[in-house]
């Protein structure tokens, strides 16, 4: 109980859920969760995948999203490239612990980009959003006259496509608005904060982790990189590439796995 832990709360991560939230979740396999109260956080770094459908929210999407608001913590999650950012900037904006979020439910909440939150007097510093690789054949409109074609030929070739505003978010990647948010935050706050919670990781960091997957640089890797050298931080935690790996004392690479940081 909170109480019994002199008013400090728990903060768990972990990596990109896609909207299968079946296993992860569960009692058996994170069962520190009997213990938690809604003042705990579980923070999600990426691809939640709740907010996805094209038409609104699905029958799977509702029961989830409800599924979540009577768990006992408070779920938390930064964007990846996997969401619908048309349905996520819907959602109503809030403050909340010195930043803003978007709130899908009293206790499921979108940490927004270049955001400080302090949390139990901890300083959480949130920048989702990644450039997809899943992407080779190209991104397709909807409205184009030869869109039926196209994608039968891309079907065809077993090309990797998305589709703009439904499967694809131009988005994905941060606005130069978004980065100038972010580093005046961070100024207010001495370039100092805990902890740094994103979805891709810096330029440099991502080369480590890429050499034989053919991942590129991009401004929000780069605008990354930027902050990796100005801002004095404890521990990075990033989702997107799939696995677990601790790149190095500082920067965590975390999927599946769900670990507590506070």
């Amino acid at each position: 109980m909170i109480n019994e832990r002199n008013g400090i709360g728990m903060i768990y991560i972990t990596g990109d859920t896609h909207a299968k939230f079946n296993g992860r979740f569960s009692v058996d396999n994170f069962p520190e969760q009997k213990n938690l109260m809604k003042e705990d956080y579980l923070i999600i770094c990426g691809d939640f995948g709740g907010v996805w459908n094209f038409g609104g929210e699905s029958a799977s999407e509702k029961y989830w999203l409800d599924w979540f608001e009577t768990r006992n913590y408070t779920l938390l999650f930064v964007d990846g490239n996997h969401e619908n950012f048309d349905r996520l900037s819907s959602y109503p904006v809030e403050k909340w612990h010195g930043g803003t979020v978007h709130k899908l439910r009293s206790h499921v909440l979108h940490l927004m980009r270049g955001q400080i939150y302090e949390i139990d007097g901890k300083k959480l510093f949130t920048f989702g959003g990644a450039a997809s690789h899943d992407i080779s054949g190209g991104i397709l409109d909807i409205e184009d006259p030869d869109f039926k074609r196209k994608k039968r030929e891309f079907n065809k070739m077993h090309e990797s496509y998305r589709v703009n505003h439904v499967t694809w978010w131009k988005q994905e990647l941060a606005s130069e608005e978004e980065m100038e948010v972010g580093k005046s935050n961070l100024k207010k706050y001495d370039y100092t904060v805990d902890y740094i919670v994103t979805h891709c990781c810096s330029t440099s960091s991502q080369r480590v982790l890429g050499r034989n997957e053919g991942y590129k640089a991009d401004k929000q890797t780069d605008y990354l990189e930027d902050i990796k050298n100005c801002v004095n931080y404890k521990k990075w935690f990033f989702g997107h590439y799939h696995k677990n790996i601790n790149l190095n004392e500082k920067e965590v690479l975390i999927y599946d796995q769900i670990i507590r940081i506070v």
